[in-house]
């Protein structure tokens, strides 16, 4: 059995976030929440400034570098490993300097051209996931022949870049972008086809949680946590090397479920 994957806590400082905005988006809510995540086993909290859901605007880059600069630092001084969420080289610059261990860029360096400079130079591990556009055009960008073979192809790109930058391989990441230019049929395929994502040889983070996609398990996005865990079993068992969920306890136990399934094997 494969080990299990790395648990990701989302910790959205945002008060526009499609499930949770506005919730955690005082320093000290958000700093106590990430303290619950990985009291419930979370191993890694993914710090998120700005929301990425459909039809999101941007904001300003200040902004974002305020949001979770002093969240950042409090969860970096309790020793807890932290991802940063983040298009902008600017503020994957600053979570470097207060030490992330993740660099989470949902555009896959394509946003911000400086971005793979700035990681290249840093001990850290950087996400890539598949993208197509910003949040307020990428709807209109979910045209595949193959979603799954387009997906892989666009992904190789970003792959080449990052190395072509000096990321080195054993750094990297990527993610199939569930929900970000992608219709709910095109979620489901590369959730079945998973598989072909890892044989790329690079650790695949899974974003499933919460999503759009999820509303035949819940109208409302906390309704959808149970089929989040269930996704994030299914995702271990074709290699998938991270999940990013909202609630944490309710996958760590479907985790645990499947480890005792194979009996109790890491």
């Amino acid at each position: 059995m494969a080990n299990r994957p790395l648990v990701f806590g989302v910790l959205n400082v945002t008060p526009d976030s499609f499930s949770d905005g506005g919730r955690w988006d005082s320093p000290d809510s958000a700093i106590e929440h990430a303290r619950v995540m990985v009291s419930a086993g979370a191993d890694v909290i993914d710090v998120g400034g700005e929301s990425t859901r459909p039809g999101a605007a941007r904001i300003d880059d200040g902004e974002e570098r305020r949001r979770v600069e002093p969240v950042i630092r409090a969860l970096v001084a309790d020793g807890i490993s932290v991802s940063l969420d983040t298009m902008r080289a600017d503020t994957a610059r600053l979570g470097i300097d207060l030490g992330v261990d993740y660099v989470n860029d949902v555009s896959g360096g394509l946003s911000d051209p400086a971005m793979l400079g700035v990681v290249s130079g840093a001990d850290v591990t950087y996400v890539a996931m598949h993208w197509r556009g910003e949040s307020d055009v990428m709807d209109g960008n979910a045209t595949y022949g193959d979603v799954t073979r387009d997906v892989v192809t666009e992904l190789r790109t970003r792959i080449d870049a990052a190395q072509d930058a000096g990321i080195a391989p054993g750094k990297l990441w990527i993610d199939p972008g569930l929900g970000f230019a992608k219709t709910a049929d095109h979620n489901w395929q590369l959730l079945r086809d998973l598989d072909q994502l890892v044989a790329l040889g690079y650790p695949v983070l899974v974003g499933a949680s919460r999503k759009r996609f999820l509303a035949p398990f819940g109208e409302n996005p906390a309704d959808r946590d149970q089929a989040t865990a269930i996704i994030s079993v299914l995702s271990a068992e074709s290699g998938a090397a991270g999940v990013r969920v909202h609630d944490v306890s309710l996958t760590v136990d479907a985790l645990r479920v499947r480890r005792a399934w194979w009996g109790g094997a890491e």
